[in-house]
């Protein structure tokens, strides 16, 4: 580490230092952070001090934290944690709170370009699918140093079958956005998809993620976490913004049950899923008028086309579309809801 930090102090590179810092964080699991820092501020060289100040600035104190015990949350004092066990989500804190400090205490005896560090700009943000059939998703952001230098780009990807959690993360040159084929997007609420994908991942149990993220997380955390404006929990708007209603009777009716099938990952539509959604999820589901059942088919292709029109989704919906009718007539294809609401009476509320 020392001779890393040597290099590092010669190449004067702020987004450098913070790239090796996220990977030696990622090294450290919650309870060993307190003993490393201590180890790095009783060694005292400049090389030690540098990664005091580099693993502070990839991991910002997040602002005042809430004043009482959140749910599901163990309750946390100045002197440690109520009850047997303090739990991943307070061992993560207290780390954050951990580097924040160290950083503070090392801020005015290191280089000029050591306090550049953190201190970004965010210039734009994109987001689209990442392949065909938007099984995953790419949430991009770029930025430079506020004295105009490293431009670079973050790249986060996310998956949409596993729920819209963080598989992956790259950080590059701002030229490669160039073959990624995304879209201008809020960088608010870009940050804000980057911010809820990562923990998404931290709850599921599990998660397969690509080898390289946990590498790029601190530093892919701290950028989001620095956009002003951050939109959390947004919803894609590719269904508001959806224009191709075909012109039938119960069209509407029947996309607005293609609406809650898709829910917040729109993006995502492949033949699995739009199999799902023809001999599964609506006969499952749905309760559909006549013309809305008859309307089905054209509304799922008219959605498809808006999603890419690709060859294999549009020969799904011609081989299931056919069989909607009958799957939505079998009783015994209906689920507890399903049945319920069929069988309320006509006033019921």
């Amino acid at each position: 580490m020392v001779r890393q930090a040597r290099d590092l102090l010669r190449w004067c590179s702020p987004l450098r230092t913070e790239l090796w810092a996220s990977r030696l964080a990622a090294g450290l699991e919650p309870d060993e952070v307190e003993p490393f820092l201590r180890e790095l501020r009783e060694n005292g060289g400049t090389e030690a001090r540098l990664a005091l100040a580099a693993l502070a600035a990839v991991h910002p104190e997040r602002g005042a934290a809430p004043t009482g015990p959140q749910p599901g949350a163990p309750a946390v004092s100045g002197q440690g944690v109520e009850g047997e066990g303090e739990g991943e989500a307070g061992l993560a804190r207290r780390a954050e709170e951990a580097y924040a400090a160290a950083g503070e205490e090392v801020a005015g005896t290191l280089p000029g370009w050591v306090r550049r560090m953190g201190r970004v700009v965010c210039e734009g943000g994109w987001y689209g699918p990442a392949d065909p059939f938007g099984e995953q998703a790419l949430a991009a952001l770029s930025f430079r140093y506020e004295n105009g230098k490293e431009p670079h780009l973050l790249v986060v990807a996310v998956d949409q079958p596993n729920g819209g959690l963080a598989v992956d993360a790259v950080v590059e040159e701002v030229k490669f956005l160039d073959d990624l084929g995304l879209e201008p997007a809020d960088p608010g609420v870009v940050a804000g998809r980057v911010l809820d994908a990562f923990e998404l991942g931290e709850r599921v149990l599990g998660a397969v993620t690509a080898g390289t993220l946990d590498a790029v997380r601190a530093v892919a955390l701290a950028r989001a976490r620095s956009v002003p404006g951050l939109v959390r929990g947004a919803a894609d708007d590719a269904v508001a913004a959806f224009r191709d209603l075909p012109d039938v009777p119960g069209a509407a009716e029947a996309f607005g049950r293609l609406a809650e099938f898709v829910g917040d990952r729109p993006l995502w539509w492949s033949p699995a899923r739009v199999s799902r959604f023809l001999t599964s999820w609506l006969p499952r589901e749905a309760v559909l008028s006549d013309e809305a059942v008859a309307a089905m088919p054209d509304v799922v292709r008219a959605w498809s086309r808006c999603r890419g029109g690709h060859p294999a989704v549009l020969r799904q919906v011609d081989a299931d579309a056919p069989l909607l009718p009958a799957l939505m007539a079998d009783d015994s294809l209906a689920g507890v809801r399903k049945r319920m609401t069929r069988n309320q009476p006509p006033d019921h509320p």
